[in-house]
């Protein structure tokens, strides 16, 4: 008999989730070794959207999938989950600032963090919703009895962007791309490192010597991507978060892997402050652990960019210290 994954999914029914339930169930993610349950919440305006996608879902006839069921109850979508992706979160209206966007969404965070409290004993939690650093905090306080190191934020796509920048700059394949680190918030401070990062295995410098290009025009390109994507097609960023959602379950399960993740600062990696959900590279110790990767030199250059993204992340928690428990 085939190993069961009980997966979850928040906002099952936007563009997001859309995009990655059908790698969910077809056995790309966990294996063809695994059957995966998937459960997807979502709003109850748009249940009905969700029973459609299962539907369809159906209709694929993976072998990989076990069964799906629907749900507005994140109490009952959460219980005994291996997995939650949490997808859903209110998006950035015109107008709208960062932290009015952080208040909206906290209450949702806080819900569905109080429910994987409740209804799952041994889960790992991947937040998508954005700003994802901040929800993943508040989700992490609200469900004290879920390990801290249990809950990631994704980072994935401002890696997979970054690697994806330097090959089009090179006239490389995204493959020869390698040690991409994401450092810090997923927002326009997060710091993608080309300084430890290599191209065909040799430093992204000798490849690439506009220094120049590099520490402006390269930033920028990744940091401002998502806008750049909703200037183009009218829409955010899902089937590339989709993919990105993906990737980063994959790299969890896959030891040894090295990797950009968001994950709960202890205060001891690379002066990251204690309390902030940070994105490092961590090594997969497969089935969802992982360490920090240690020993990774930073130049004056890079502390400088990782600073201004902790001074962030530590003003995006003095908005909703009053959501933390």
């Amino acid at each position: 008999m085939k190993k069961v994954v009980r997966v979850a999914i928040t906002g099952a029914a936007g563009q997001i989730g859309y995009s990655l339930l059908f790698r969910l169930a077809s056995g790309e993610t966990f294996g063809k070794d695994v059957k995966v349950h998937l459960n997807l919440l979502e709003l109850p305006v748009a249940l009905k959207g969700a029973e459609g996608i299962a539907m369809e879902l159906e209709d694929c006839a993976f072998d990989t999938l076990a069964g799906i069921d629907c749900y507005s109850d994140a109490n009952k979508a959460f219980e005994g989950i291996n997995w939650a992706l949490m997808v859903g979160a209110k998006p950035r209206g015109p107008g709208m600032e960062r932290s009015d966007l952080i208040r909206e969404n906290g209450p949702i965070f806080i819900e569905q963090g109080k429910a994987l409290n409740r209804a799952a004993s041994d889960v790992r939690i991947v937040v998508v919703g954005n700003p994802c650093n901040t929800n993943c905090l508040i989700a992490l306080h609200n469900a004290a009895d879920v390990p801290a190191h249990h809950f990631t934020a994704m980072t994935a796509l401002d890696e997979n962007r970054a690697k994806a920048v330097l090959a089009h700059k090179a006239g490389v394949s995204v493959g020869d791309v390698e040690h991409m680190i994401i450092w810090g918030n997923h927002s326009n401070t997060m710091y993608p490192d080309f300084e430890n990062a290599t191209i065909a295995k040799a430093p992204v410098t000798s490849k690439i010597t506009d220094r120049e290009w590099l520490q402006k025009d390269f930033l920028k390109k990744v940091q401002q991507r998502g806008a750049e994507v909703i200037s183009a097609r009218g829409k955010s960023s899902a089937a590339s978060a989709g993919s990105a959602c993906i990737d980063h379950v994959k790299r969890l399960n896959t030891a040894g892997t090295v990797f950009s993740c968001a994950i709960m600062s202890d205060g001891h990696a690379y002066d990251v402050p204690k309390g902030i959900i940070f994105s490092f590279p961590v090594r997969s110790k497969g089935n969802g652990a992982y360490e920090i990767e240690q020993g990774v030199q930073l130049s004056t250059f890079a502390k400088e960019k990782i600073k201004a993204s902790i001074q962030e992340l530590q003003q995006e928690r003095e908005v909703i210290k009053n959501l933390l428990p």
